[in-house]
């Protein structure tokens, strides 16, 4: 009974995906993958190279699950405030092996001054969606008394085509303006069509907004900012379709230590979850701006799954930036304003 209703819960999260119109993931930390959050926030750090892995495995216990994975790099240029950069995401859901790969090119610009800076990003690339059709059991296969039979062969007509390519793109925005920060952005903004058959599939425009607050609370203002502890609290909307979310917590920050609580609600997308994340970010030469972040979470379903059937979900990231020798010298636009990766 225990292994039919793991069976079930994966069953309900397939449907789920799909009257979701195909849903995209989120990350809970979404600030350890900026540039899938909004393209606007690439190139946006200290270093002058920068790249970013994370993972999500989602519902762990369930067999044939779903798992997600993003990889970007992004390369600063100072002189006009952003960078350019690359990203790969690559999403595996349940039994019948549906996968999902995308590659894109990033661009982005800032304007401001001392006082606030106003980013912008374009995101454009190439997806590819495929489907492993011989993973997935038809109701000729399944005998009313014993269940699936292994090994034996549908009638069921299967598609001519069992992959897709579409062209993708995104756009985005962030301003930081002293100790506030909020962007938006878009994805899938030209709304491909990324069905495996001649009846039209059209993948929904996914809208994120994100705002954060840092609440600086150490009094002593003659101490440097790397000494001081923060409480930065967030918040993060979603909306893709008829699914939507929030996401809303808090992170306490000091030094090389970040911890934070999260609840995202079940909205219609989904059922919601208690997330819990730690990070850490260990400095290989501090003067020279190299340094490793290694983060970690959990999510822990709040009501509509079992935890004991799910296992929740985890995410692992690791971050890695750095300067080259070769970059010139020079002074960096904006400089002493807040900027975006102060919030995280």
């Amino acid at each position: 009974m225990r292994g039919l209703a793991k069976y079930y819960i994966l069953l309900l999260a397939a449907l789920g995906l799909s009257s979701a119109s195909a849903q995209d993931h989120m990350y809970s930390q979404f600030f350890n993958s900026p540039v899938y959050l909004n393209p606007a926030l690439n190139g946006q750090f200290k270093g002058d190279l920068r790249m970013n892995l994370i993972y999500r495995n989602q519902y762990t216990s369930i067999p044939g699950g779903l798992s997600y994975i993003t990889a970007s790099i992004d390369y600063n240029v100072p002189q006009f405030g952003g960078g350019i950069g690359m990203i790969f995401t690559r999403s595996a859901e349940g039994v019948g092996y549906l996968n999902k790969n995308n590659i894109a090119g990033i661009y982005s610009y800032s304007v401001g001054s001392e006082d606030y800076v106003l980013s912008f990003g374009l995101q454009a690339g190439v997806t590819n969606r495929s489907v492993d059709y011989s993973k997935l059991t038809f109701g000729d296969q399944l005998d009313p008394r014993l269940g699936y039979i292994p090994g034996s062969v549908t009638g069921a007509d299967k598609p001519d085509f069992n992959n897709k390519f579409f062209f993708d793109s995104g756009a985005g925005i962030n301003l930081t303006l002293k100790n506030f920060n909020i962007g938006g952005a878009a994805q899938h903004l030209n709304r491909p069509n990324e069905s495996f058959t001649g009846a039209p599939a059209i993948l929904p425009i996914r809208a994120t907004v994100h705002a954060s607050f840092r609440y600086n609370l150490t009094r002593d203002d003659n101490i440097d900012d790397e000494d001081r502890s923060y409480i930065i609290p967030s918040v993060v909307f979603y909306k893709q379709a008829q699914a939507q979310s929030v996401s809303a917590g808090m992170q306490y920050k000091r030094r090389s230590i970040n911890a934070g609580v999260w609840y995202r609600s079940s909205g219609s997308g989904g059922p919601g979850a208690l997330v819990v994340s730690l990070i850490f970010d260990l400095f290989i030469n501090k003067e020279g701006g190299e340094k490793i972040r290694l983060g970690v979470s959990h999510d822990v379903p709040a009501g509509g799954l079992n935890y004991s059937n799910t296992s929740g979900t985890t995410e692992g990231s690791i971050g890695y930036e750095t300067t080259l020798p070769s970059r010139s010298g020079g002074e960096h636009k904006f400089f002493g304003a807040s900027r975006c990766y102060d919030f995280y």
